[in-house]
């Protein structure tokens, strides 16, 4: 299958045989699940803690006399059934994270980029190399490919501008051709790639 190449003035440069191989039946569906859910997991911080009856701060007398008053009877300040006191089977710090295996993040990425380029939703630019940080000579490059909705850009890690000149343009999110993985490409409704950016994406798919 073959991409066409655009510079960042939108005009046409040719096309660019895809080397990785495409996945054209449901082969790779349940990577791609287990892969996305594995990363959503590892974003969670698992930090929501809570007290229980032992760790809660407070005496150990007993509120009042166990018979005579009337009340209901009651041992401990720090009752779950009070306010304030411990919380039953509440939250601890815990670690969210789930493996998956190298082939089954392979397997996903080259799944979920076969999706989008035959959805006609990859761009490959012949370069982007920006001459200045400043965001105005950006989002002439955004307007000129007419990009419309979340677009994620992935270039080399090298480039020096790019970061600076898209970081204030709403929709727009850039990364690089090395941390480049199956929720980024799922995510944004464009995928624009650098030429070497794509070569580089394309080399790490066909190791496998």
């Amino acid at each position: 299958m073959k991409i066409s190449i655009k510079d960042i003035a939108g005009q046409s440069q040719g096309e660019l045989e895809v080397k990785f191989a495409m996945i054209e039946n449901g082969k790779g569906t349940q990577a791609v699940h287990d892969v996305v859910t594995a990363y959503r997991a590892a974003q969670r911080s698992g930090t929501a803690c809570t007290k229980n009856v032992g760790e809660v701060t407070g005496t150990n007398k007993k509120p009042w006399r166990q018979k005579g008053t009337g009340r209901a009877r009651a041992g401990s300040f720090q009752s779950p059934l009070w306010v304030g006191g411990g919380v039953v089977f509440g939250p601890k710090p815990r670690d969210f994270s789930k493996t998956t295996t190298r082939k089954t993040r392979s397997l996903a990425l080259r799944k979920a980029l076969s999706e989008r380029i035959k959805a006609g939703d990859v761009i490959l630019l012949d370069d982007l190399k920006l001459a200045t940080h400043k965001t105005k000579e950006f989002v002439k490059v955004v307007k000129a490919l007419d990009l419309q909705g979340t677009v994620l850009f992935i270039a080399d890690p090298d480039d020096q501008y790019l970061d600076l000149a898209a970081r204030n343009v709403e929709k727009v999110t850039v990364t690089n051709s090395d941390t480049l993985n199956t929720y980024d490409v799922l995510r944004p409704d464009k995928l624009v790639f650098t030429r070497s950016a794509f070569e580089k994406v394309e080399a790490r798919l066909t190791k496998e």
